[in-house]
């Protein structure tokens, strides 16, 4: 998702101009949502390197496992990402964070998106084909909900549209897991519940902010259909029902236990005091910021806590 700042070339405007020259890697980066990409293979690889551990293998013995897992689950997330900007090109011009998209500007033409998308989602399932079946149907079942249940179905359509398309979201750490271990073990059901849950006040907290560009879009999120307080209360709902979730972990140690347990006490608190705050849209960066944060952080200490 980026953002490219006008030009103005001899007092002309064209095509250039309005969207900003950028680089093929730049554009790529955009059709594929590298952000996304990324966000998501820090839960694959978390869930990859649990499963090691948890089932006594080796990292250096699995280097392979690893390779096609890394690589299989970016190829199917970027190719569904690119099928999502491929439908979305008739509104994303309404949008700040996605007007320069390369499908919005016209530098890759549709044909060229969806052709493109449907060859990375092939080639990213023949290569987790290479790890065990139950992580590509688990791949393929995200790609499914992703592209089918969200763009294509609930976005445009339900309010509820952000809770479903947090399936796709929470499948990464058990495409990561089962790479490995094909019973997926309940510590690989924590992560994905944790995942879900988290989707729906990271994503809520960013509605908040672009409720009026959601609105021109015509996308029937929260707060565009049922206003910020009936969002906050959501948000505050969902981020309350993340506290449980650590003690299913508990096989982390006690040290990963307590930091998720103020972590998420801390978003908690974050979430009451928008009760008070006056700036709504403040209030909202705020949980926002805090999300990706939290993200970060808690998987980012489930590989640490089993290192040391």
């Amino acid at each position: 998702m980026s953002n490219s700042k006008a030009a103005i070339e001899n007092g002309s405007t064209s095509l250039d101009s309005v969207t900003g020259k950028t680089s093929i890697w730049k554009d790529f980066s955009a059709l594929i949502k590298i952000g996304i990409v990324n966000s998501n293979l820090i839960t694959t690889f978390t869930g990859l390197w649990l499963a090691l551990q948890f089932t006594g293998q080796s990292f250096l013995s699995n280097l392979h496992i690893i390779f096609f897992t890394v690589a299989g689950s970016s190829l199917i997330i970027a190719g569904s990402c690119a099928i999502n900007n491929y439908v979305d090109r008739d509104i994303d011009h309404l949008m700040e964070r996605t007007k320069t998209r390369p499908t919005v500007t016209g530098k890759i033409l549709p044909a060229k998106v969806l052709g493109a998308g449907i060859l990375l989602i092939v080639l990213g399932t023949l290569f987790l084909f290479f790890t065990t079946i139950t992580a590509t149907v688990i791949g393929l079942l995200g790609v499914f909900s992703y592209v089918f249940l969200y763009t294509l179905w609930s976005k445009r359509q339900l309010v509820s549209n952000t809770i479903i398309g947090s399936i796709s979201g929470a499948v990464p750490p058990l495409i990561g897991w089962a790479a490995v271990d094909a019973n997926l073990d309940i510590i690989a059901w924590a992560l994905f519940v944790l995942m879900f849950v988290w989707q729906p006040p990271h994503f809520y907290a960013l509605a908040m902010r672009r409720v009026h560009e959601y609105k021109a879009a015509g996308i029937p999120m929260l707060p565009v259909v049922k206003g910020f307080k009936a969002t906050k209360r959501s948000i505050l709902l969902w981020v309350a029902a993340l506290l449980p979730i650590p003690f299913f972990l508990y096989q982390l140690g006690i040290p990963f236990l307590i930091l998720a347990t103020i972590l998420n006490i801390g978003w908690l608190g974050l979430g009451i005091y928008g009760y008070k705050i006056k700036d709504d849209i403040k209030w909202a960066k705020l949980m926002f910021v805090y999300s990706l944060q939290y993200l970060t952080i808690i998987f980012t200490a489930m590989v640490i806590v089993t290192i040391i």
